[in-house]
This record gives C-alpha cells, sequence and structure tokens, in this order.
C-alpha cells in the first residue's frame, strides 16, 4: 500500500526538464523516500534500483572510479541497451552508505546528462561529512516529511473532503467532517507505516509496536554517528527525556533534570536536529522580513511526527475524549502538529519556521509562529479562547506595520475586524486547525481583504 505525496508534483516537472540534475531525497528514516521513489520509477521504460546497504549493489561505486565504467557495468547487468539512457532512471537508495557514490553524482550530471538520477538516504548530512568533494551546483537536493493533512486524506480515502479544504475559504459544510478527520490524524500522526497499519485495522491498539520500532529504529541509527560513549548516553537521554518539554521553552544546561553541560546538550540537539528527529525551532524579534533566527534565545523542540511524540506521551487513549484537542497535554500538541503542517510544505528547501518574542521587564510576549508573506511577516497564534486573550498577538500588531493576524483554533472560518486594547485595528483570520497546509492560498487571499 503506497501513497499518493505531493512531492510527486516536482517530480514530474523534474523528469521533463533539459537541465535536469541528479536528484538527492533527503529526510528521516521511515517517512516513504524509498516508495515514493519505486512508485516513480514505474514510470520508465527502464529503471534501475540500488540500495548500497547491500554490498553487492555498493561494489559498483567501489570497483569503478568513473561513472561511465559504472553505468556500462549496470546496463550489462540489467540488460539495458545503451541506447535506452534518456528512457532510464537510475534510482541509487541508502545513499549515505558510501560518500564516494554522493561525490560521483557531479560526474553524472556533466558526463551523463540524458541519465535521470535520484538517490535517496536519511542521516545524509553525516554522509556528506565524509565526502572529499561536495557536487555542490551539481546535485538538487528533495525534502520528504511524514504525511501532512491533506496527504492523509487522500490515503484514508477523503478525496471529496480534500476537495472541500483545498477551496479557499472554505464552506462551513464540510467543518464538521474536517475536524473528525483532522483529531485522528492529530492523535496517529503522519508516519506511512502508521497511516497503513490504521486503515487497515481502525484501531490504536494495533499502533504501539510500530511506534515502538520506529523510534527505536531512530535511536540505533543516531547513535552510530556519536564519538564516544558520553554522546551516546545523551543523545538517548534525550530521546528519552524530550517529549516531556513538548509544552516549553528549553535550556541545554542540565536538560531533563541531568548534569550535562550546555555545550553537550547543544551538540547532542544538533546532532538530533540535522537527523531530522528532533528540531530546535528558534525565536525572532523581527516585524519584517528578512527574519532573523536569534540562536541566543531558548529555542523550542519540534519532533519528526506529532504522532510519535502523543504516543511516547501516553496520552493518544486520552486525546479520543477531547472535544478540543487544543487541551491535549497543556496544549502543546495542537500548536506542534500546525508547525509540523508548516514545514511539510518545504520540499526544496530545509527552512523552519520562527515564532517571535519580546522580552522586556514586566511585558514578555510570545506568538506561535510566524508567516512571511512577499514583504509581511503575518503572527499565528494557535488558540481556543476568546479574542481578548490574545494579548501577546496584540503586542506584535501593534509594532508591526500591517493589520493582518491569524489565529488557528478548533471553531469555523471567518474575518473579523478586531481592535487592540491599545486601540490600533486589525484584521483577525480565525481558520480551524485543519487548515495549516493550505495557509499560503489563505493568507494570499486574507492579505487582499481590506480593514
Amino acid at each position: 500500500m503506497s501513497f499518493k505525496r505531493n512531492i510527486e508534483n516536482y517530480l514530474n516537472s523534474w523528469k521533463l526538464r533539459d537541465s535536469r540534475k541528479p536528484l538527492i531525497i533527503r529526510g528521516a528514516r521511515q517517512v516513504g523516500k524509498t516508495t515514493l521513489i519505486r512508485d516513480f520509477a514505474k514510470g520508465y521504460q527502464h529503471r534501475i534500483i540500488l540500495n548500497l546497504e547491500k554490498p553487492g549493489d555498493r561494489r559498483y561505486f567501489e570497483d569503478f572510479d568513473n561513472v561511465q565504467t559504472i553505468l556500462e557495468a549496470l546496463f550489462l547487468a540489467h540488460t539495458i541497451p545503451s541506447s535506452a539512457m534518456a528512457n532510464t532512471l537510475l534510482f541509487i537508495d541508502e545513499i549515505q552508505e558510501s560518500p564516494k557514490a554522493i561525490q560521483l553524482l557531479r560526474y553524472f550530471y556533466e558526463e551523463l546528462p540524458e541519465l535521470h538520477v535520484i538517490s535517496a538516504g536519511s542521516l545524509l548530512e553525516f554522509a556528506m561529512q565524509k565526502v572529499q568533494s561536495f557536487p555542490v551546483g551539481r546535485v538538487e537536493f528533495l525534502y520528504l516529511h511524514p504525511l501532512n493533512f491533506q496527504e492523509y486524506l487522500e490515503a484514508v480515502g477523503k478525496q471529496e473532503l480534500l476537495g472541500y479544504l483545498q477551496s479557499v475559504p472554505i464552506k462551513p459544510v464540510a467543518h464538521k467532517l474536517l475536524m473528525d478527520a483532522f483529531h485522528r490524524y492529530a492523535i496517529i500522526g503522519g508516519m506511512p507505516e502508521i497511516i497503513k497499519m490504521d486503515v487497515q485495522q481502525q484501531s490504536l491498539s494495533d499502533l504501539p509496536r510500530i511506534y515502538e520500532s520506529i523510534w527505536g529504529t531512530y535511536k540505533n541509527d543516531v547513535e552510530k554517528y556519536t564519538s564516544n560513549d558520553t554522546e551516546r548516553k545523551i543523545i538517548k537521554h534525550l530521546m528519552d527525556t524530550a517529549p516531556l518539554y513538548l509544552d516549553e521553552r528549553v535550556k541545554f544546561q542540565g536538560f531533563g533534570n541531568s548534569s550535562y553541560r550546555s555545550r553537550e546538550v547543544g551538540e547532542a540537539f544538533r546532532t538530533l536536529d540535522d537527523a531530522k528527529i528532533i528540531r530546535l525551532i528558534y525565536p525572532t524579534t523581527d516585524l519584517q522580513p528578512p527574519i532573523k533566527t536569534d540562536l541566543k534565545k531558548s529555542p523550542r523542540l519540534q519532533f519528526l511526527d506529532t504522532g510519535l511524540v502523543n504516543y511516547t506521551l501516553g496520552i493518544q487513549l486520552e486525546m479520543l475524549a477531547m472535544d478540543d484537542l487544543n487541551r491535549a497535554y497543556k496544549g502543546a500538541v495542537i500548536p506542534h502538529l500546525v508547525t509540523q503542517e508548516l514545514i511539510s510544505l518545504q520540499s526544496i528547501s530545509a527552512h523552519k519556521p520562527n515564532f517571535w518574542v519580546r522580552e522586556k521587564s514586566q511585558s514578555n510576549a510570545e506568538v506561535d509562529l510566524l508567516f512571511t508573506h512577499q514583504d509581511l511577516v503575518i503572527p499565528i497564534e494557535i488558540k481556543s479562547g476568546s479574542t481578548g486573550s490574545l494579548k501577546s498577538l496584540h503586542q506584535f500588531i501593534d509594532a508591526s506595520d500591517h493589520p493582518y493576524a491569524i489565529r488557528m483554533y478548533a471553531g469555523t472560518f471567518n474575518i473579523e475586524k478586531a481592535i487592540t486594547p491599545s486601540q490600533k485595528p486589525y484584521l483577525l483570520m480565525n481558520l480551524p486547525y485543519y487548515a495549516g497546509t493550505s495557509l499560503p492560498q489563505y493568507v494570499e487571499w486574507f492579505v487582499r481583504q481590506e480593514l
């Protein structure tokens, strides 16, 4: 069982390009990279699929030093005529196992431009450190994440509901059904294997062993890239305790009631960030683009998948009984998931969103997320309360040079003319939680509205 992914549109346009470069698909393990490209490969007359975790496949890059000879050996082994190069896809999976293969990608581009080449791997940041000469400018990157809500609706066969979600603004008739579907998605998350099992069994009781397997695999993977026992212990400690800090900004010194120093914890978190397992989301104080990340301030933790976090925290059963998931785990689950949805829209860059802070004596403020649209930085608060509770958002609006703000909540879509306590009028777009993946389209529509 495979799922349609939004990234397929990019792959199809890449296939048709004259100036096509080898693609490197990046992302954590088990987000669906291999399945995606194997399905895409079916559109080619010929396909060569290598897995460099297998010594027999890796030997092509160990035995030969130039791509012409490698391709000749591959075509011979797969009985592909040399005249079929333009109709052949070479897929090099688990490319992180061979730094030499990564290095040789540039020569596929320079010497064999007709051949379609895609590679994929996890923990590529660590493998790239061993590449003597990385092919800068000779390859393209594409990032794959867990399924977002739009992809989830497609996966569970709710195409008609997906059509309603993609219409901006949303029609009220679909709100209840979308909230119900989002509720389930928010509980289980977007890992392909989890969604596949949930579609087949429709029972949370069948999912724990899969969550445990995925999280265990990540622990084992990352520990391979540590250089000593202390680093391994810190990584393990972070993965065991970090989900407990979902609802707060973190300090590295003594993280998780440990005796580890700030530098040690910071390096371990950056390793997990490189692995795309636990990301560090930093604040900014900027009100206008370009937004500059403030690395001196305390970050929030963003995990690969909200479902994995829910499982680790043991809150999935509790969430099933909730009407408004914004109450889940001290109000942290929905902001985390909306951030995950925004990250999922970044398929050609590794950009991470920011949140906004103002830290002054007796006047601290923190806005959940920022969204940049052209020359505007639009604040997003994720709440279930009334307009009057948006204290931090009001401070942002008072300091900003535009009147647009967004609240994501459990209610229906609407736009209201509001006013801050300082008497500055602004437009507040109230968006249901499930609209995170449609945020770019909503913002484009929103900024055309007049105050």
